[in-house]
């Protein structure tokens, strides 16, 4: 072979081994990876806790010990006279409105005045130019109390003397729908118990308040809702909502209000009052006394069927421990009400449901608020009708299941895909994990540990099924309205929306909009803050549907813009033009460029609102159109349980779910793993204790939080892409459904492998020793 000849080879071979580069993904349905997933790895993703301010001052505060006591006085003198300490602020301090809450209620002062209601309720905080100096600071403020019994059952909340001025009851909803003397051949009753979560936000909650130059200030927090918070503050500060912004800093991630607006209002009142910047960064213990959890419920159910196991009619009482404030209960009320009977056809429903305030720690928004405490007990009572009738658990479910065109208790028809039956079919079918007995070779990871702790003998496997459903956006006439602007130039586009990335992946479903409708490939999504229109709270994924919405409408008032100047050149409409792979061509191929040459150096820009259709409050019988869409899961549950120590093991949780339309499948994957490895915590470990009102371990230590050793085999087995056609691009929201089935599904499992009800979650030991044993 000659020199040439081999050359020519070696560079043939060189050139044939040459890798080609992966297609960067693009546009709706593409995996495209998180913007700040570089970020976030390398440490270097800008945190709230990670702030700096020339001049800063730290913040500490006074928190209660106690959950219940009278308000003698305060002295704060010794505090003040501390070497280093800058201000100190009370009740008397706060310049304007002193009540601030989510939701319909503003019933909570920024600073204890003459009762103390909670266990951690802030009554001063302080500023000083070290953190130990607050600290001791807030420490040395003296509270004399006189100690009051406190309220700590809700049930005695009734008949207690009021906790608040506007009373013991938040709210009471009587759900009135069908026959009350109707009745089946079949009737199981059940009582349950739903303990407190606490939404344990990844990474300090933490903040930094700026006084401005106008008498305003600055705060820089991980708000999930920074125009809400905007105007609490301005409200509490005594100033106009011009005075006060709020500039979102990284979200640690969120399953439900981010920060706790019991050190969010001091730290501004801080910051106007020294004239200086001032930080707080909360300890885990403070995030644990100061931020609202999930409602702890307590539930009576009964159910009529007939022979078969269709359901005839369920009667219900569902009471949830709003804790010492109102915040989100009446909206959670609402929904647990709304699905008390779950994702079935239930002819005939009564239900009442009270939210009542108590002395135990605040309740509020948690991911899946009211319809997850509901699941566990409308699914434990389809697992008593099957027992009953000695059919098998998912055919009684198969026989009742939803579907679209049925009607809701509420009297609300189900007009979104309601694909239920499908999903129960496939998480049925899918073929069961091995019994360990058949794979000999490997390992048998009994209950207990990792290690295990339970012997092989006394372990029992359980399969166990629970079918979820949300509502998405805000329900009972709940304004829901987001606006975004998307600009072009140079090709490069910007989207300026104040949706707040939380985890959900909203900034990638932005980028994947612009990427889609308009062809760059260059999106960027500006910073959040309350200068931009507002786009609402980042809760029950509304931002894929309302923000999502927003910057989609205005993608394609600038694809107009881009467009019609060729279509006005050839003479024919923009919808006879499409934008692909960077290129324009028309559906003749007559004309064919690219979007740069199209741009040409122009700046193009629109700005658009989504407001999806209206809702009604439910009404004095619980009935009303109170919800704009719906997501459904579905979920098998298999369990090893040692029914001799009652510990237990989830082996593997196949899920089934209604998806809408797949956006990005990394990130939905993530979502929906994500929400069953929470459902596993709150079905197993997370419960935040609370005797006589105080909260015990207020630490990672105490409150057991499901780790990767905890998270069993997730199998998703089917995603169900029916689209809804109001919802843009016809997605659902997919985070909170599996949250609200897990348990139920964990629960179920566990019944059928004890044989015991199981009617507490968490799941207690002695809950799930078999009979006998």
């Amino acid at each position: 072979m000659s020199n040439d000849a081999a050359t020519a080879e070696a560079e043939g071979t060189a050139e044939a081994a040459t890798p080609v580069p992966e297609p960067i993904p693009h546009g709706l349905g593409a995996s495209l990876p998180p913007a700040d997933a570089r970020a976030k790895t390398e440490g270097t993703f800008p945190y709230a806790a990670d702030l700096w301010a020339e001049g800063l001052l730290w913040a500490a505060v006074l928190r209660s010990p106690h959950p219940h006591a009278r308000i003698v006085s305060i002295d704060t003198t010794h505090a003040r006279e501390m070497p280093g300490v800058r201000a100190v602020v009370t009740h008397e301090d706060v310049p304007g409105t002193p009540l601030h809450g989510r939701g319909a209620h503003a019933d909570r002062p920024v600073f204890a005045s003459e009762v103390v209601r909670h266990h951690g309720e802030p009554l001063a905080a302080v500023a000083a130019d070290h953190p130990d100096t607050a600290r001791m600071a807030a420490a040395a403020v003296i509270v004399e109390y006189e100690l009051l019994d406190p309220v700590t059952d809700p049930e005695q909340a009734f008949e207690a003397e009021p906790l608040h001025p506007d009373g013991n009851l938040i709210r009471h909803i009587p759900l009135r729908h069908g026959d009350p003397e109707a009745a089946g051949e079949v009737v199981v009753e059940g009582l349950y118990r739903i303990g407190r979560q606490d939404p344990a936000p990844i990474g300090a909650e933490a903040g930094l308040a700026v006084p401005r130059p106008d008498g305003g200030v600055e705060l820089y927090l991980a708000s999930t809702d920074p125009h809400g918070d905007r105007d609490i503050a301005a409200a509490c500060y005594g100033l106009s909502s011009e005075q006060v912004k709020i500039v979102v800093t990284g979200v640690p991630g969120a399953t439900a209000d981010r920060e706790d607006q019991g050190f969010q209002l001091p730290l501004g009142l801080l910051a106007l009052k020294t004239g200086c910047p001032v930080k707080l960064t909360a300890t885990r213990e403070e995030s644990f006394l100061g931020h609202t959890h999930r409602h702890p419920t307590l539930l009576r159910y009964r159910h009529h069927a007939d022979a078969e196991g269709r359901v005839v009619k369920v009667e219900a009482q569902i009471l949830l421990d709003a804790g010492a404030y109102a915040d989100t209960s009446s909206d959670a009320l609402a929904a647990a009400v709304a699905f008390a009977c779950g994702p079935y056809v239930v002819p005939n429903a009564f239900i009442e449901g009270w939210a009542v305030r108590t002395n135990n720690p605040p309740s509020g928004h948690v991911r899946g608020e009211g319809a997850m405490q509901v699941c566990a007990a409308y699914e434990a009572q389809m697992d008593k009708v099957a027992k009953k009738l000695g059919l098998d658990p998912a055919e009684v479910r198969l026989r009742n299941v939803l579907a679209t065109g049925d009607v809701l208790p509420t009297g609300q028809t189900v007009t979104c895909p309601a694909p239920v039956a499908e999903l129960l079919q496939a998480v049925r079918d899918f073929p069961l994990p091995a019994l360990p007995k058949d794979t000999p070779e490997d390992e048998w990871l009994l209950p207990g540990g990792p290690e295990g702790a339970g012997e092989p003998g006394a372990v029992r496997r359980g399969v166990g099924y629970g079918i979820g459903m949300v509502h998405m956006l805000g329900a009972e006439g709940a304004d829901e309205v987001s606006t975004a602007t998307v600009k072009v130039q140079d090709g490069v586009a910007t989207v300026l929306c104040a949706a707040v990335e939380t985890g959900q992946g909203f900034t990638t479903l932005a980028r994947q909009i612009v990427q889609e409708t308009l062809g760059v490939d260059e999106v960027h999504v500006a910073p959040v803050d309350t200068d931009q229109p507002p786009a609402g709270a980042g809760c029950r994924g509304r931002h894929t549907w309302v923000s999502g919405g927003a910057v989609e409408r205005a993608a394609k008032m600038v694809r107009t813009q881009l467009l019609q100047p060729l279509a006005h050149q050839f003479g024919m409409s923009t919808e006879l033009l499409q934008i692909a792979d960077g290129k324009i061509t028309s559906y003749d191929g007559v004309l064919s460029t690219t979007v740069a040459e199209a741009l040409d150096g122009k700046e193009l820009w629109a700005t658009a609102q989504c407001r999806p259709h209206p809702t009604e409050p439910l009404d004095e019988a619980g009935q009303g159109d109170a919800f704009v869409g719906m997501a459904f899961c579905a979920i098998r549950a298999v369990v090893d349980v040692d029914i001799e120590i009652g510990s237990v093991r989830v082996v593997e949780l196949a899920v089934a779910q209604d998806v809408g339309r797949v956006l990005n499948p990394a990130q939905l994957t993530a979502r929906i793993e994500a929400g069953v490895t929470q459902g596993v915590g709150i079905a197993l470990t997370e419960n935040l204790r609370t005797p006589r009102g105080l909260i015990r371990h207020p630490d990672l230590t105490g409150y057991a939080l499901p780790t990767a050793l905890d998270t069993p085999d997730i199998r998703i087995v089917k995603l169900v892409e029916e689209r809804d056609v109001v919802a843009p691009f016809g997605a659902k929201a997919v985070s909170a459904v599996p949250v609200v089935a897990s348990p139920a599904a964990v629960a179920s499992a566990v019944r059928a492998a004890t044989g015991r009800p199981v009617n507490r979650l968490p799941i207690r030991p002695q809950a799930a020793v078999a009979t006998g044993t």
